[in-house]
């Protein structure tokens, strides 16, 4: 159980094996609400996205609760060499973002709920752009897949990976050891919206539900209360995924000029790596 269920796919068990002793030796663990995740069907496990390091941190969470998590993950991942081979034997899904094969990732989502798997995703799409690192608006991916499989959709908190590798980082710290907080929480609650048609409006009700219940599980984390209303980049002329930077006047929907938040002051301009 330690490095995966006997029925998760062998490259996913090495993987483990090789990665959960060095997260075991490099941090510190509070782990709660485990209670929560399924075990007899398939389900959604959401996750709010500080660092790029805190992958990592979201499957260890999972693994120790004995899931084996099918993340949905951007293919540039999958291109790496030996990384890449290792993510598609361990079942994992690469999206191809703004493409279309965008479609294929949530078929493969659907798919694999219906198999009874955990598929894992990032609402947000992209590592928060919110000065203060709270979650952002989220994209409707994780909604559709919840609302035609009817399956249960686990909110699951993280904080404090941000101290192992800021967002966008390229310099991590890992002494002294930092303590790595996940907590998962109830399901969210989106049965009163299954018999109804797909809209917008649905999709976006039930995103934000999805983002609420992240929230209120990250306020338990953090000890403080979220500020009001959800940040969206595009309002605040932002790109939405890449390397955040202030949008060009074609991609732009909000204010012209924005000073970015703080923690990117430091990043390169022409780094461009970023998570599905």
């Amino acid at each position: 159980m330690r490095f995966g269920p006997r029925q998760s796919p062998p490259a996913y068990r090495f993987a483990a094996s090789v990665l959960r002793p060095l997260l075991m030796s490099l941090t510190r663990r509070e782990w709660s609400g485990a209670h929560n995740l399924p075990r007899d069907r398939g389900w959604v496990a959401v996750s709010n996205h500080v660092s790029h390091v805190d992958p990592f941190i979201f499957a260890h969470f999972l693994n120790d609760a004995g899931v084996v998590p099918h993340f949905l993950g951007k293919v540039e991942v999958f291109r790496i060499p030996v990384i890449g081979a290792i993510l598609r034997r361990a079942k994992q899904i690469p999206v191809y973002r703004e493409t279309g094969k965008a479609s294929d990732a949530y078929r493969a989502a659907v798919d694999a709920i219906g198999e009874g798997k955990c598929v894992a995703i990032y609402p947000e799409g992209t590592v928060t752009r919110e000065p203060n690192l709270w979650p952002m608006r989220g994209k409707t991916g994780a909604a559709r897949i919840a609302l035609e499989t009817r399956c249960p959709i686990i909110p699951i908190a993280q904080w404090r990976a941000q101290e192992i590798l800021a967002p966008y980082g390229r310099r991590p710290s890992v002494l002294p050891r930092h303590t790595m907080k996940v907590r998962a929480g109830a399901p969210v609650a989106l049965s009163d919206l299954y018999e109804l048609p797909v809209t917008a409006e649905v999709l976006a009700d039930a995103t934000e539900r999805i983002m609420v219940a992240l929230t209120r599980e990250l306020e338990e984390l953090r000890g403080e209360q979220a500020p009001p209303g959800r940040f969206d980049p595009r309002e605040q002329g932002i790109t939405v995924i890449g390397r955040p930077r202030a949008a060009k006047p074609t991609e732009r929907s909000g204010p012209p000029e924005r000073e970015l938040p703080p923690q990117w002051a430091d990043d390169h301009p022409d780094d461009v790596e970023d998570d599905a």
